[in-house]
């Protein structure tokens, strides 16, 4: 499948790429530890220029210095976890070699006695921890993560996590992780790079992509749960240059007008009578009078909704319900909520929605 796009990360920074099952997540990994060379492209680490296809340069994976974790952790079963680690350093006398890998695993968090055990004596998470240590071993320039989480259970999933946090404050390198776990790309990432079907769609912070997606594509791919369909009915004139705001008309899931329309923000890219998609994330949607002082202060004002409670799901300390407007045609909006407010939703329950503007992002509809 062939490759599109470009990105970066800095060092010290953690950088997601997120996609569906062959996006390409993986192929560009392979492209940036050497064991894939594309037939264009460009990879810099640091000064270091490892592929330049228009020069001809392409760095062997031993000259890279890559850290690689994997999902299946590629462990030697044969050998302990102090031999795995030590494995990576032959470069050094074995004095050396079993002294920095038994610092790398204490630096994981593995006690004397695991160090000393095989692989299968192990848990998932610490077979996980010995592959980290070994990546780590290797000093390199750029680590490489590869859904290194998602054969380990939750309970230590969340110790791994941790894990890569201390790490983070000791590592002052480019760190890549591909998963398509979209929350745990959003609790660990400073970045997330959208992929699907070998194309960079978009990059940015974890919050910049939720609240302001490129395309509806890449909305759908983050998982932003409040899309509907609208028309641009074009600028507000008269306005203040310094609040450039517009009409949105809200259409029904069926594309009928509403009768709805939305003060937004104008970014002067769209045609007025084209359709869009618009989002908005949970942040902008209040019940009742929750956060109503918050809603003082918006730049483009608010719409007040009524709505029924359709459905009310408990995620633990969290709480997903979905609302109807039926005088918008059955829109549906759904919101995520925790403390007092979520123990008092109910099925059949009528609430006041108030939605805030400011939060409202627009998008091009895809012509068909």
């Amino acid at each position: 499948m062939p490759l599109h796009g470009e990105f970066s990360c800095q060092p010290g920074e953690l950088m997601a790429l997120v996609g569906p099952s062959g996006a390409g997540k993986t192929s560009m990994l392979r492209c940036m530890a050497g064991l894939l060379k594309p037939t264009a492209g460009h990879v810099v680490v640091g000064e270091q220029v490892w592929v330049d296809t228009a020069s001809g340069v392409c760095l062997p994976p031993q000259q890279r210095h890559v850290g690689l974790v994997f999902q299946n952790y590629a462990l030697m079963p044969h050998m302990s976890a102090l031999d795995n680690v030590a494995l990576s350093m032959l470069h050094l006398s074995p004095a050396q070699r079993r002294e920095r890998a038994a610092r790398w695993l204490d630096h994981v968090r593995l006690s004397t006695d695991q160090q000393a055990r095989k692989p299968a004596n192990l848990s998932g998470g610490q077979q996980q921890r010995v592959a980290v240590a070994r990546a780590l071993a290797r000093e390199p320039r750029l680590l490489l993560l590869d859904e290194p989480f998602s054969a380990v259970d939750q309970m230590n999933r969340q110790g791994l996590y941790d894990l890569l946090a201390d790490l983070r404050q000791d590592l002052h390198i480019p760190i890549v992780l591909v998963t398509h776990d979209l929350v745990e790309a959003r609790h660990l990432a400073d970045s997330l790079v959208v992929m699907d079907a070998g194309t960079v769609l978009q990059q940015g912070t974890p919050a910049t992509v939720y609240r302001s997606p490129r395309n509806a594509r890449v909305a759908d791919l983050v998982g932003v749960q409040n899309r509907f369909k609208g028309r641009w009915l074009g600028p507000l004139f008269g306005q203040d240059a310094s609040d450039r705001a517009g009409w949105l008309e809200w259409l029904s899931p069926a594309g009928q007008a509403t009768g709805v329309k939305l003060r937004v923000r104008d970014k002067g890219r769209i045609a007025a009578g084209q359709a869009v998609t618009w989002v908005i994330q949970g942040d902008g949607l209040h019940l009742g009078d929750e956060a109503y002082t918050a809603l003082q202060d918006t730049t483009f004002g608010q719409v007040e909704l009524q709505t029924t409670v359709t459905s009310v799901r408990h995620l633990g300390e969290t709480t997903l319900a979905t609302f109807t407007v039926e005088a918008l045609g059955g829109v549906v909006l759904r919101l995520m909520r925790s403390g007092p407010l979520r123990q008092r939703l109910a099925v059949g329950q009528s609430q006041l929605m108030r939605l805030a503007c400011d939060w409202v992002h627009v998008m091009p509809s895809k012509v068909s």
